[in-house]
């Protein structure tokens, strides 16, 4: 397993995600969670609204019930978004009030004294910094939340935060061969091509400048949750070169895909789906795998994509 740090935190380049774990039954997460363990992972990834709350308790159950010494792993959530009964999401908060309280909850939840880092889960255009800004000292202070990132801001956005004097440790990105928009406009600067536009606001090169880790969360997905891409019929060369590649790392087509996030310098962490503890197991491989330059050019241009 790859490391990297997060302020003060040695952080695996595999996070498990639980989203999907809210209604598996707990014998089955928590096998996923001793396989992750196993291959070296030490952080979780959840969210206030993942499962309605349910992935957070399903998480606080499984992880008690498994013994592990809290200081042992890393637990990363997320909060500011709201949704209503039929879980169509209705707005955005990121109020003193809101965060705090969603914070508070989590912990209940999660049955633990804090929670090493809170993201900011979507930008709330009705934000003010720095009542975000007293909000995160209230939770430092009082032990609750160690560090604070952010997921699915653009560079101007996080700029803001950081005018206010918000120290920003990471922020998760939609991102994968199926998902290539971060890295397209950077290929066809100054032309008239749809892959021009710049839809994230120059995100990479700011988080590399300013040395803030990327997550890459959907990593098998292309679209917006369209679908999965591997063993897909729709992507019949991009599954060829992934077979290529598997065979000659010895690995599964699941893992290059990984591998292909982690080799990109501003991605340090690739946030898995999975509740299949075998598959888990497989994804884990990734972080034995470094493509070469070629190899991941290859695999770009194997989703369809031209370069000028």
């Amino acid at each position: 397993m790859k490391y990297c740090t997060l302020r003060d935190m040695y952080a695996s380049s595999i996070v498990m995600g639980c989203m999907r774990i809210f209604d598996k039954p707990l014998e089955q997460t928590e096998k996923v969670m001793v396989e992750a363990m196993g291959a070296g992972v030490n952080m979780f990834d959840l969210a206030d609204v993942y499962g309605a709350g349910n992935s957070e308790k399903v998480f606080g159950v499984a992880i008690r019930d498994l013994g592990v010494n809290r200081k042992d792993y890393i637990l990363q959530t997320k909060c500011g978004i709201h949704k209503d009964e039929s879980g169509k999401i209705v707005g955005f908060d990121f109020s003193k009030e809101h965060i705090i309280s969603s914070v508070e909850s989590s912990l209940k939840r999660l049955n633990t004294e804090y929670v090493d880092i809170l993201l900011l889960h979507r930008p709330d255009t009705l934000v003010e910094p720095e009542e975000v800004g007293e909000a995160f000292e209230r939770l430092r202070d009082d032990g609750k939340v160690k560090a604070f990132g952010v997921s699915n801001f653009s560079a101007t956005q996080m700029q803001l935060f950081r005018a206010s004097g918000i120290e920003i440790v990471a922020n998760q990105m939609q991102f994968s061969l199926g998902h290539t928009a971060l890295i397209d406009a950077g290929f066809n600067v100054n032309m008239y091509k749809d892959e021009s536009v710049t839809r994230a606001g120059d995100v990479l090169e700011y988080s590399r400048l300013r040395n803030i880790p990327l997550q890459a969360w959907s990593p098998l997905q292309y679209g917006f949750f369209e679908g999965v891409f591997i063993g897909n019929e729709k992507f019949p060369v991009l599954n060829a070169k992934l077979a290529e590649l598997a065979e000659k790392y010895n690995v599964t087509t699941t893992a290059i895909a990984f591998a292909w996030i982690l080799r990109h310098p501003a991605f340090k962490q690739a946030v898995t789906g999975t509740t299949n503890p075998q598959r888990m197991k497989e994804i884990c491989a990734a972080a034995d795998v470094t493509l070469t330059r070629e190899e991941w050019y290859q695999l770009y241009l194997a989703t369809g994509k031209i370069l000028p």
